[in-house]
């Protein structure tokens, strides 16, 4: 007998385009070994996904610039194709935040948390980020909002460089605007031009202080909120290799316990009244040692199958669990198990893993996106080698900039990931 109820759907929706999102096919393959039958909506186009045994059907996505009554429209028509209420899980900060604020018009067709429809977007933007992290005393780097290029470039003086450069809301990033979400400034007149893209950035550009990456330093935090407040599933894990380096996604993380960053992930949650899936990135200061809060994200964490448990829950099982009425097993945490992504750490995932491992493309059970990945993967790195050599920029499609109603100017105050 299933853990799950497998009467009820899974419905994976990621608004973004990238096709080698891996957290997409972890929850795949979460639920579809479960005995859930699971659908996505996602671009498919040189993804390995689609090659997933687990793949009911793939279901096209909302157009580049589609409103969120065009995502709403799409969501409808998926459900109309299924014969009961999904559980339906964002994959990304766009989709988690367009799902919250429209949850009333999808409860019908849909399964969600009961979370506030701003608060999504509220931690997701890297500006209000600062608030909400002094508001419930956890630690976070010191961050300036230049409202002009002269301020900008004081700002770089103040701070010291390397200075963290980044977008407030990063999911309104044009795709063809050669913008980076986060990078490294080293100089005030860096920062100055950067501040003069603001208008093609779509949200207010913040300069922020810089906390050197090191041994031990890079720490994660996953976790489902569940109904009644509690903390499941998920848990510490200590990112080991970053792509890029230092600034990047997860390549090599493992589950490492850390009571201190447990209790500031938890304390966080419950005092924002979050309730669903989130991931959590902490860079410890070299110098006090305390666990600065870099990023709050609304969603499953690409690196999430991680944290699969001894009773085979992790936070996207844990949140089909919960909202099918069914009680989220306390399982034993499986500490020094690793997760890594082969494509960015080949040689790691040849390596012994003692304590367990999993890789995020491969799996015995499932061979097809591994095979699929590495062909597609030659393809991505040999037409980025080309855009760098001769300079062709390939067409691209660009993300949904117009799914979040912009909101009005606010008072922002407040290093590192360019992706997730």
């Amino acid at each position: 007998m299933s853990l799950l109820d497998t009467r009820v759907p899974a419905v994976l929706l990621r608004i973004d385009r990238n096709p080698f999102h891996h957290g997409t096919l972890g929850a795949v393959r979460s639920l579809g070994r479960a005995g859930v039958e699971v659908h996505v909506v996602a671009d498919s186009t040189g993804s390995p996904v689609p090659k997933s045994r687990y793949v009911r059907r793939m279901h096209p996505p909302p157009l580049p610039g589609a409103s969120a009554d065009d995502v709403l429209a799409v969501l409808r028509r998926v459900a109309g194709d299924l014969a009961s209420p999904a559980v339906l899980v964002p994959m990304d900060d766009a989709s988690a935040i367009a799902v919250t604020r429209m949850r009333n018009a999808l409860s019908p067709s849909y399964l969600l948390p009961a979370m506030p429809g701003a608060l999504a977007e509220r931690v997701a933007d890297k500006g209000e980020l600062a608030a909400v992290c002094a508001a419930a005393d956890v630690p976070h780097p010191v961050t300036l909002v230049p409202d002009s290029p002269a301020e900008a470039a004081d700002a770089v003086r103040r701070l010291g460089v390397p200075v963290v450069a980044k977008w407030s809301r990063p999911w309104l990033l044009p795709a063809d605007s050669g913008l980076r979400s986060t990078l490294l400034v080293r100089s005030a007149q860096q920062a100055r031009e950067l501040y003069l893209r603001t208008a093609r950035a779509g949200s207010p550009l913040l300069l922020q202080a810089y906390l050197p990456p090191g041994t031990d330093r890079d720490w994660f935090f996953h976790g489902y909120v569940d109904g009644s407040g509690t903390v499941r599933a998920g848990g510490p894990g200590r990112k080991q290799l970053a792509w890029p380096r230092g600034a990047g996604l997860t390549a090599v993380g493992r589950w490492t316990p850390n009571a201190e960053v447990r209790e500031q992930a938890e304390r966080l949650v419950r005092e924002l009244g979050y309730r669903g899936v989130f991931d959590l990135d902490f860079r410890r200061c070299g110098t006090t040692g305390r666990y600065h809060l870099l990023d709050f994200n609304p969603r499953p964490g690409a690196q999430f199958r991680l944290f699969a448990d001894s009773a085979g829950v992790d936070v996207v099982r844990a949140l089909h669990l919960d909202l099918t009425g069914r009680p989220v097993p306390e399982g034993t945490p499986l500490t020094g198990r690793a997760f890594v992504v082969e494509n960015y750490a080949p040689l790691t995932a040849l390596r012994p893993a003692p304590d367990g491992r999993e890789l995020a493309w491969h799996a015995p059970d499932d061979p097809g996106p591994g095979r699929a990945m590495w062909s597609l993967w030659g393809r991505h790195v040999s037409g980025r080698l080309r855009e760098r050599l001769y300079g062709a920029v390939p067409a691209r499609t660009s993300p949904v900039s117009h799914l979040i109603p912009r909101a009005a100017s606010s008072s922002l105050t407040d290093n590192e990931k360019a992706s997730k």
